[in-house]
């Protein structure tokens, strides 16, 4: 009974792990309400409806979200899914930890579900693109082991966040695949070659809820995007160190408080040495011969190693990716250099559960109580290295109510069956409400009705020395809309016939809601006005 209770231990310790760290880093976030911060937009009661004419960045993440909010509320939702990512990335990383220590694997389990590349992506709100970071161990160990409906499982987390979250699968998966060891009654290249294509087919047909929208969505990406979310420097070691560290975000507003102090940078910098170290001498079991093998050994290497280039090359050299992307819009996935670090996160976490191991293995080393202190020590770095991580990032992450008025607009928008999108002013991306402690965050309204959402995906991102990048819209229609709102814009039509309200009916627009005392429509009618929304509907023109 004592065995059968230690090996239970030892299975579920590192997702007790991540649920812990879970907890200690969302824990504002777990009260009643809803987390709003940058792309993480949750809505009560989200309707179920098509993805628009822009790249389909929500697909199908939004579509699970509305479905499980059928059963649970929505904002029992969000808290389960940002919860899981903790679960999914400790427990993943100390599964494919070779050692049968539970110590090793537990260091593992800190480091990947507790660093500046986690922590950095949550506060950017990007929890679609985490459930792909948190499924990717166990998509590189199926990869690893074989078998095609392990590996179907193993993707389903990024299949669900989408193609950010499918994008730092896809490399690791592949070159795992390519390059770990056939099973011994098929070896050579030809089973790699049918595997990596296997692999290759089933991220394709789970990609499709979203790579057939965006073949079909005639978004197109701006080259500028490349300049706007290239890697930063985020510490006193300039860009390199802080991709090395897993930090360097485009975005200064989703680093962690103190990130960028000597102290943190610098401890952060000596862990990567020590993980790289680690992992590197894993090499001599990366065939698997030896119990303990490592069969993902060079597959994961490859991909933390382009991961870790293309962050170099948007930095670095913009000017291949800029060709990229004006050759190809299909390459605006590899802007945000930033973002491919989740490889090299994974190594690392990896490399230290294998530097932890060797301390651990070496005889006569040290008494046993001394190991286990130190292994406990090698647990809890990852948090004492970034401890503002805890608490939602000390206040950064927190859970509010939406006002009554939403619940209201909401109520009449969604229940008027009359065909016609809806115009979101003011004409910008994001918003920052009083009532959600003036955190930045993308239009709830983009989420909340259940019906085509017209709002300005244009973006403006700031420079460090103080200029600003303009992206261009990616939505055909928003940039129609936008032509008819501009300011001293010819009136559409022949002869310039027709007012902006007719205009827009052409487009197809039958509600605008905007902010109160807003006389852009001042012949449309009100259909509701509170004090922080209004929302009128066009009529059409006699």
């Amino acid at each position: 009974m004592r065995t059968e209770w230690g090996e239970a231990a030892r299975r579920f310790a590192p997702a007790l792990l991540g649920l812990l760290l879970g907890v200690l880093a969302l824990w504002p976030a777990l009260g009643p309400g809803f987390v709003l911060r940058y792309d993480m937009v949750f809505v009560p009661d989200p309707p179920l409806v098509p993805p628009g004419q822009g790249f389909p960045r929500a697909v199908p993440s939004d579509l699970v979200v509305a479905l499980l909010s059928r059963v649970v509320p929505a904002e029992a939702v969000q808290k389960a899914v940002l919860l899981g990512i903790f679960v999914l990335a400790a427990s993943g990383a100390a599964a494919l930890v070779p050692s049968r220590r539970l110590g090793p694997r537990l260091v593992a389990a800190a480091f990947y579900a507790w660093n500046a590349y986690l922590a950095q992506r949550l506060l950017l709100g990007q929890w679609a693109l985490l459930l792909g970071v948190a499924g990717l161990p166990w998509a590189v160990r199926a990869a690893a082991l074989g078998g095609r409906l392990r590996l179907a499982a193993a993707l389903i987390p990024a299949a669900v966040g989408g193609f950010q979250a499918m994008l730092v699968s896809a490399v690791a998966v592949l070159a795992t695949a390519a390059t770990a060891p056939a099973p011994a009654p098929a070896p050579g290249l030809g089973a790699r070659v049918r595997r990596t294509g296997e692999a290759a087919l089933i991220m394709g047909g789970l990609s499709l809820p979203w790579l057939v929208p965006a073949l079909l969505s005639g978004a197109t990406t701006d080259p500028a995007g490349v300049d706007a979310f290239a890697a930063r420097a985020d510490g006193p070691f300039g860009v390199a160190g802080s991709l090395l560290g897993l930090g360097g975000v485009w975005n200064a507003h989703a680093t962690v408080p103190g990130q960028g102090s000597w102290w943190s940078a610098g401890v952060r910098l000596a862990l990567a040495a020590v993980a790289i170290w680690g992992f590197v001498r894993l090499r001599g079991t990366r065939d698997g011969s030896r119990a303990g093998g490592v069969p993902y050994w060079t597959g994961l290497a490859v991909a933390a190693g382009a991961g870790l280039g293309v962050a170099c090359l948007g930095a670095f050299a913009p000017g291949l990716l800029k060709a990229l992307v004006g050759w190809w819009p299909g390459f605006g996935t590899i802007r945000d250099g930033q973002l491919h670090l989740a490889p090299f996160a994974l190594l690392q976490a990896v490399g230290l559960a294998s530097a932890a191991d060797r301390w651990a293995s070496r005889p006569a080393a040290a008494p046993r109580a001394v190991v286990a202190v130190t292994v406990a020590v090698a647990v809890a770095v990852p948090v004492l290295v970034l401890p503002t991580f805890a608490l939602g990032a000390f206040g950064r992450l927190t859970a509010v109510p939406y006002p009554q008025e939403w619940r209201r607009v909401q109520e009449i928008v969604n229940g008027d069956p009359a065909p016609g999108a809806l115009l979101s002013l003011p004409w910008g991306a994001h918003r920052a409400f009083r009532w959600n402690g003036g955190r930045v965050v993308l239009d709830p309204a983009t989420k909340l009705f259940g019906r085509r959402v017209i709002w300005n995906d244009e973006l403006l991102v700031g420079l460090p020395d103080g200029g600003r990048i303009r992206v261009a819209a990616e939505d055909p229609l928003a940039a129609k809309v936008g032509a008819v709102l501009r300011p001293g814009a010819p009136e559409p039509g022949p002869a310039g016939a027709g007012d902006r309200a007719g205009a827009l009916l052409r487009l197809g627009v039958r509600y605008v809601l905007t902010r109160p005392g807003d006389n852009t429509f001042q012949d449309a009618l009100t259909v509701f006005e509170g004090s922080e929304l209004r929302l009128v509907r066009l009529s059409n023109p006699d």
